[in-house]
């Protein structure tokens, strides 16, 4: 949605002063040639065939699992925005005439790491051991194992993935992370669906029979809160991911919706209009009032939290049409953060809290996923294909899912913080507003 669907309003597009406008945009222009001129070189990193190191006999059920616990370390390592996975080339390995690449042929090949994968299968268990290699020196840099039951093959391959992300960056993988969105599943019916990162593993949340809207995660991931119309109005519910069980948040006079959950985890920014206009609102996660950021004349929509829970981040159209603004979370010291473009919403912070993720119009009418840091400089578009919505960053602030109408209808794509690899999730035509959900609790 380009605004909150209940917050439509007509408006006048007021452009600051001529002098300042073209100043602003001067800074902006030379920010936005600085940022595209950068470059990030990924690690050519390679991952072998998973092998048996057992001396039992195991059936052909097995032998596809490590075939397909392999593909998805590749698939994980392929997606990460620091790494470049260097495919196994089968033409090599039939000019050379080799059954096995060995750490001469992977540099040969392009790779700089290479991750070798064997398991064993005690009992009902799987085990894979892991480990990454210098492919220049040949040196094992590290090595580790993972044990579960043989139905939670993919959750291990994750874990690999992640333990070589930590390993070579020093950054916790996301590839055990879930993402939640709302799927149309007739006119009318719009729910909650929850998936691993990559997609796999979908399932239904809530089956409320109406139209569902902006889901996000609370601060330990095991509840999403999310507007719903269940009771004929839009209010605010939460939901258990495990068990699905559904409690009212917030039943303010008017509009209850677009919350976002604090870095503690206790308190709730929410667009209400209890009191007129569609307004900012900071609730106790229980649902009662804190702070109202009171602006007259005006819709605000779209509320993010900054890392720390000091500032947060929102739309305004008070200048004629949204524009992005910063406040503390009291309201006060607030700031326009966006000039350049006519329309900018739907705000995200990057958990790093360098970033703001957002959705601009460009100069051709269409709606591009962009950025800007805190400052409100360093305007960088990432999309520029079809209509592209729902930005939110992964937790690693690394990467970004976002929803486009480029394949037709409307589905979930992926990119790094970049822009870079941009990628289809689902192609099902019917899915918006994702949301990214914490690191899972050790």
């Amino acid at each position: 949605m380009h605004r909150l669907i209940l917050l439509l309003a007509t408006v006048v597009l007021l452009l600051p002063a001529a002098g300042f406008a073209q100043s602003e945009e001067r800074i902006r222009d030379i920010m936005f040639d600085t940022i595209m001129a950068r470059t990030v070189e990924a690690l050519p990193v390679g991952v072998d065939q998973m092998k048996y190191i057992g001396n039992q006999y195991i059936t052909a059920d097995d032998s596809a699992m490590m075939q397909w616990a392999t593909k998805v370390v590749q698939n994980d390592i392929d997606f990460y925005a620091d790494f470049k996975l260097i495919p196994l080339d089968t033409f090599f390995l039939r000019v050379y005439e080799i059954t096995e690449l060995d750490i001469l042929g992977w540099e040969r090949l392009g790779a700089q790491r290479l991750v070798k994968l064997e398991a064993e299968f005690p009992g009902s268990n799987i085990r894979i051991y892991w480990r990454l290699f210098d492919v220049k020196t040949n040196q094992q840099i590290s090595k580790g194992q993972v044990e579960y039951h043989r139905n939670y093959w993919r959750e291990m391959a994750h874990d690999v993935s992640n333990e070589i992300v930590y390993w070579l960056t020093g950054d916790q993988g996301i590839f055990r992370t879930k993402i939640a969105y709302i799927k149309q599943l007739k006119p009318g019916v719009k729910e909650i669906f929850l998936a691993d990162y990559d997609g796999a593993n979908e399932r239904q949340i809530t089956k409320l029979g109406s139209v569902c809207l902006s889901p996000t995660f609370s601060r330990d991931g095991k509840e999403i809160i999310f507007t719903s119309f269940r009771d004929g109005k839009a209010d605010l519910y939460k939901v258990t991911v495990e068990g699905g069980a559904i409690a009212k948040v917030a039943s303010y006079p008017g509009i209850n919706a677009a919350p976002a959950v604090s870095p503690d985890g206790q308190k709730l920014a929410c667009v209400l209009s209890k009191d007129g206009d569609a307004d900012i609102y900071v609730l106790e996660i229980t649902g009662r009032q804190i702070t109202r950021f009171a602006r007259p004349r005006s819709i605000e929509s779209g509320p993010t939290w900054s890392p720390d829970g000091q500032q947060i981040v929102y739309s305004s159209d008070r200048a004629g049409q949204p524009q992005l603004y910063m406040a503390d979370d009291d309201g006060l010291n607030e700031k326009r953060l966006t000039y350049r473009g006519r329309y900018n919403d739907s705000p995200r912070y990057n958990p790093k809290g360098d970033r703001i993720l957002f959705v601009s119009r460009d100069d051709n009418g269409r709606f591009n996923i962009a950025t800007v840091d805190v400052r409100g400089m360093e305007y960088h578009m990432l999309t520029n294909i079809g209509t592209n919505e729902n930005p939110h960053f992964a937790p690693d602030g690394k990467h970004v899912i976002f929803t486009s109408s480029r394949g037709g209808g409307t589905d979930l794509y992926t990119m790094d913080s970049g822009g870079r690899n941009q990628r289809k999730l689902t192609a099902t035509g019917n899915v918006t507003n994702p949301v990214w959900g914490p690191f899972p609790r050790r």
